[in-house]
């Protein structure tokens, strides 16, 4: 075969594939239909948090190759049983979309043992038993659609696109199906859905099917219904909520086999070749510029400078990693107060870094935090990694982080209001340095309450910078794998995984929001989104009722003084003002630090922050490039280490 048709045919080949995993215009369909907690709480909570930790970090990089995923981590009555699951006819991208949606409710039920979510597009269960093969469960629902009533000619038609849908979905063995009817002597027509868990057997998804399409029938007068079993879901409507079937399906599959094999085995390898060789120089050149480094290559130079401590050093200042010196423990390991031979008090985070992903983590923070200095900042005084596991040594801080007091009812009465206003001044000016002062930026895209220390005095001092990045001034953004805690993650960075100054502006908003209320965003005693700290706000903003959600602790300070009050009303403005949907309305943090510590400075009228109406946040075309893009980045595990802290965000 002569040159100029092996690179035609090559040409060709990657044209139909690219065309054939390209996105199809969908709907990821995230919309929360049920959500549904155990009664029972968990046995050990240090144990079923880690073990949650782990089993979505194990979900979350299975479902970016896959529909569904399923997971089984720890022993006992603390073991977590994970299934997470996509409906068929959505694209991969949406898949994702949904799936990063689903995880961020599941929080809600702790510190109960387990639940399902029920959204139009994916289901996520975890139980703390082994439930892979149930069908049927005493929490079953059906849910029917009250918006439009149905005349008999409708009923009928839908009972026979039901049976069709159960039908196909056996004999597929992807246990799914899909149809359209047309309504006899109407012009209108009915849509179903209908999908098995694929962990079930071919007669329980059958049995299960069977029992949704007898459920299902109550509501064929009305224009939709739903069944949510334990083992499958079916949905039906006079409405079309079907995606194209996406280019993963199978079918898709098939004709990307055709089409290779028609090709000669030459070509294939030259095909293989030239993907292998662009993936390689694609990472190498995203390498470069994140300036990350090979883990060896980064030891060998720690071991060469002043940051370097011995790991025996840092093992005899904290005791042999006494318990009794143990100051907190999160998703990436452990922190134990230390003392050195000097007399100084140290604070050793001590990190189970198992493969190159973490460890680049590691020396990022080392790299990141060295290279900064400000009083807001918290200093790194060294690091080890010759032991075991790869340290950070910082200074100590006896007040250690600042949600263990916004968060408790006790120690909050040591804040006072004007402590509290100090502490989110100090934050701010922090942010307004790694985002201006600094010959390159740095986005730190952690920032919640309990990665802000507190000193004797009650200074703030942003830290853990593992998953901070830098980008030249020239750039207005870069495009990186999603990273950070949920409930704290700007909209945008979520959906597009572009990375501004403006994540950080986000998260900033809704610690202020923490900060005057008391209460977690992360935490809520409804299952619904809509009931988040940040939505809560506004809602009470806009009411002019801002005062009934303060911190009850703060009532003290703020109720007889007019001047309090005032500024934490403006406190809450500007933290609505940093959540504001649109990234490009945030102000920035010099701005949003001008207006904190100035009265005279003008403050604009909210819009309204993301989630309160159906469809407000913006899905990024070009999705499906930046999640291909993901494993040639640095960041090519930073959506499992944004899970790993998980467990603070349960405060």
């Amino acid at each position: 075969m002569k040159k100029s048709t092996h690179t035609t045919l090559i040409f060709i080949t990657l044209i139909i594939i690219s065309l054939l995993v390209s996105k199809s215009k969908g709907d990821a369909r995230t919309e929360i239909i049920e959500m549904k907690c155990d009664e029972g709480v968990h046995n050990n909570s240090t144990l079923f948090v880690a073990n949650f930790i782990r089993a979505t970090e194990i979900t979350t990089n299975e479902m970016q190759t896959s529909h569904f995923s399923t997971a089984v981590v720890g022993t006992g009555p603390n073991t977590n049983y994970l299934l997470t699951q996509c409906y068929e006819d959505l694209s991969s991208q949406d898949c994702m979309l949904c799936y990063a949606q689903i995880r961020t409710y599941f929080p809600s039920c702790f510190p109960h043992s387990g639940g399902r979510i029920y959204l139009d597009g994916c289901f996520m269960r975890l139980q703390n038993y082994s439930f892979f093969g149930e069908y049927a469960s005493p929490n079953d629902t059906t849910i029917c659609g009250n918006t439009t009533r149905k005349g008999a000619l409708f009923q009928e038609s839908t009972s026979r696109a039901v049976a069709n849908a159960v039908t196909g979905a056996l004999s597929n063995s992807d246990y799914f199906a899909r149809g359209e009817m047309l309504v006899m002597g109407t012009n209108d027509s009915v849509y179903v859905l209908a999908e098995c868990w694929k962990t079930l057997s071919p007669s329980s998804c059958r049995v299960c099917l069977d029992n949704a399409s007898i459920s299902i029938t109550k509501c064929s007068s009305w224009s939709e219904g739903r069944v949510l079993n334990a083992g499958c879901f079916m949905r039906y409507s006079d409405t079309n909520f079907l995606n194209p079937m996406p280019a993963t399906s199978r079918s898709s599959r098939r004709t990307i086999a055709i089409v290779v094999s028609a090709f000669s085995s030459v070509v294939v390898l030259a095909v293989a070749l030239v993907v292998i060789l662009y993936i390689r120089r694609r990472r190498y050149v995203q390498q470069r510029r994140n300036g990350s480094y090979d883990a060896e290559e980064m030891a060998k130079i720690l071991k060469d400078i002043s940051l370097n401590f011995k790991y025996s050093t840092i093992e005899n200042a904290t005791g042999n990693w006494d318990e009794s010196n143990k100051l907190g423990q999160g998703g990436f390991g452990t922190v134990y107060k230390g003392v050195l031979s000097d007399g100084r008090e140290i604070a050793v985070k001590r990190l189970f870094y198992n493969n190159k992903f973490r460890a680049a983590d590691f020396y990022n923070e080392v790299n990141m935090i060295s290279s900064v200095e400000h009083k807001n900042l918290v200093r790194l005084l060294g690091c080890s990694c010759s032991g075991p596991e790869s340290i950070l040594v910082y200074e100590y801080l006896p007040n250690m982080s600042l949600d263990l007091f916004i968060f408790d009812e006790t120690k909050g009465r040591d804040l006072s209001w004007d402590k509290r206003l100090k502490i989110i001044i100090g934050i701010a000016e922090g942010l307004v340095y790694l985002h201006e002062n600094t010959t390159t930026r740095i986005i730190h895209r952690d920032i919640k309450a309990s990665n802000i220390l507190l000193d004797l005095r009650f200074r703030p001092k942003i830290a853990d910078f593992g998953l901070a990045r830098s980008f030249p001034v020239d750039k207005s953004h870069i495009s990186t794998a999603i990273a950070g805690t949920l409930g704290y993650m700007a909209p945008e960075y979520l959906a597009h995984g572009q990375l501004t100054e403006k994540a950080d502006v986000y998260s900033f908003g809704v610690l202020l929001l923490e900060v005057v209320t008391g209460v977690a965003n992360n935490t809520s005693k409804s299952t619904e989104y809509n009931d988040s700290l940040v939505t809560t706000a506004w809602k009470h903003f806009k009411q002019g009722k801002v005062e009934e959600i303060f911190d009850p602790n703060l009532m003290m300070h703020i109720s007889p003084n007019i001047k309090f009050q005032k500024e934490a009303i403006k406190v809450v403005h500007i933290g609505l003002l940093c959540t504001q949907e649109s990234p490009s309305l945030r102000p920035s943090m010099s701005a949003a630090l001008k207006m904190l510590a100035t009265n005279d400075e003008p403050i604009p009228a909210p819009t309204n922050p993301p989630f309160i109406d159906e469809g407000t946040m913006e899905l990024n075309n070009n999705m499906t490039q930046r999640l291909l893009n993901t494993s040639n980045t640095d960041d090519s595990s930073s959506v499992s280490h944004t899970l790993t802290d998980l467990e603070l965000s349960f405060r």
